[in-house]
């Protein structure tokens, strides 16, 4: 075929061909608007699918990836903007888990259409405060929530998850991970909420033929996810989702991922000894479900009573906390209530050290002689952190002990959140990994037969105790003792 007389003698150069793959791929787009973009494998895999996205011929797409794996990047930020390059009609409402990161990756898209690699490549789209935009009649929004293409019907609007996106439809819905930690996973009532808010508000929003894309870290069996492939399952007249998994180390056979089994995702970035220390950091549900990609319900009960080694004496120069968890009611004649328990818990060189528990059921004077004493047999060297009920109840307790019963001790109260069994998650990883020993004592057994039938046992005060202190050990490291209250 011969080319028009007046396309003869134009010079094809490097330049022009770059920007003509960059408008028909994905990847060449990234790598031509963001050149310093390191691409691995699976970025290229990630590309391939999204184009066939962009193309129509996959309407419904799950991508599953470990964390800082560079999944936002090609997804929430450079895909929008190339979709917008290559229709500016196309009308996009992103979201993730907060209102502040949806509205960082709209700002983000909108760099990139700024661009000048952008406008070399995509000429006919540009946002409001661009000059060519006054020959278009029209107040076109440019905000942190929403633009608009002038002069196009073409628009991206960015949202929270749970926010609200009513008024507007979209061809193209983008979710990036729903959930933001491993708190908002194991509550029901948000996984629950996440769930109201994608079949009442989000998906009622798509327009006929639209794409839906998820991106997401899996957090638990129970995550949106989770809960669209078990109605793909169970209902034949749901949606059918095309499924991208990508493991941080390969366990498997899959013929799609070109690693030996047992090699890292990303090697350059997370190396294998990498990817094995923050293994070692997290316990197998914790690792499973984050890096590779399989959450599954717990089978029994979060500890082992092996895990924990049994020493008959610890390191002499520890960091200690007692960590108070105060039954909720007093003990009345028959019935078993919860017991009052303090935990005095030690570190050293990334190991944890249980050194002694105390544990009793009594009504509040005996509780506080209780504490006062352990206190005074501890040392004003240790600090003391006690659970903080929610409420003006709990700032009463708090307060009564810091002025009545240990004052002049470095006391402190701890304002929680979540269940208890999430509470226990860094604990439970440690005790996995090896890193917690227990100082040998008559506490021991009642310790293990309690942590062994955690969280379905009845009693979870010693456990709860101990999470405590093990959070509060992390938390204050390098930070010394705080302040003791004086006279």
């Amino acid at each position: 075929m011969k080319l028009p007389a007046e396309l003869r003698n134009i010079e094809i150069t490097p330049e022009m061909i770059e920007q003509e793959l960059a408008r028909r791929h994905l990847l060449d787009f990234t790598q031509l608007t963001f050149p310093g973009y390191q691409t691995n494998w699976h970025h290229k895999k990630i590309c391939e699918i999204l184009d066939k996205v962009v193309a129509g011929k996959i309407k419904r797409l799950m991508i599953f990836t470990p964390p800082r794996h560079g999944k936002t990047e090609l997804v929430s930020r450079r895909l929008p903007a190339y979709i917008l390059g290559r229709d500016p009609g196309e009308q996009i409402i992103a979201t993730s888990y907060s209102a502040d990161l949806a509205g960082q990756n709209n700002r983000d898209v909108q760099r990139i259409i700024a661009s000048d690699a952008y406008q070399a490549i995509f000429p006919e789209t540009f946002l409001a405060d661009d000059p060519r935009a006054f020959r278009y009649r029209g107040d076109y929004q440019q905000n942190s929530d929403m633009f608009e293409i002038p002069g196009r019907p073409g628009f991206y609007k960015s949202a929270g998850v749970g926010g609200g996106i009513t008024g507007r439809g979209f061809t193209c819905g983008l979710i990036d991970d729903p959930i933001k930690n491993a708190e908002e996973a194991n509550s029901p009532v948000y996984r629950e909420k996440v769930w109201e808010w994608y079949t009442s508000t989000f998906y009622t929003r798509a327009e006929k033929d639209a794409r839906i894309i998820i991106i997401l870290t899996r957090w638990h069996e129970d995550d949106l996810a989770g809960r669209l492939l078990e109605q793909q399952e169970n209902e034949p007249f749901a949606d059918r989702w095309t499924i991208l998994e990508i493991p941080a180390i390969k366990e498997d056979d899959n013929p799609d991922d070109p690693r030996k089994t047992g090699e890292p995702l990303w090697p350059e970035k997370y190396s294998l000894e990498v990817l094995e220390t923050i293994k070692s950091t997290l316990s197998g549900y914790q690792w499973a479900a984050l890096y590779q990609q399989k959450p599954k319900p717990r089978e029994g009960n979060m500890f082992r009573r092996e895990w924990f080694e049994i020493i008959d004496i610890p390191p002499a120069d520890m960091r200690k906390i007692r960590y108070w968890d105060l039954a909720a009611t007093e003990p009345a004649k028959g019935k078993d209530p919860a017991y009052t328990a303090g935990a005095l818990v030690g570190e050293k060189d990334g190991i944890f050290y249980i050194c002694d528990i105390r544990r009793r059921r009594s009504r509040p004077a005996g509780i506080e002689a209780l504490v006062k004493q352990t206190a005074e047999l501890d040392g004003k060297r240790v600090n003391i952190y006690m659970e903080q009920e929610p409420g003006s109840s709990g700032v009463g307790v708090i307060d009564h002990y810091a002025r009545k019963v240990l004052f002049g001790f470095a006391f402190r109260g701890d304002k929680v959140t979540g269940a208890k069994e999430w509470r226990a998650e860094p604990l439970c990883a440690a005790a996995e990994n090896g890193n917690v020993k227990l100082v040998r004592g008559t506490w021991n057994k009642d310790f293990l037969d309690e942590a062994e039938t955690f969280p379905h046992g009845k009693f979870k005060d010693q456990v709860d105790a101990v999470s405590g202190a093990h959070s509060k050990l992390q938390e204050v490291e390098g930070k010394g003792l705080f302040l003791v209250a004086r006279a």
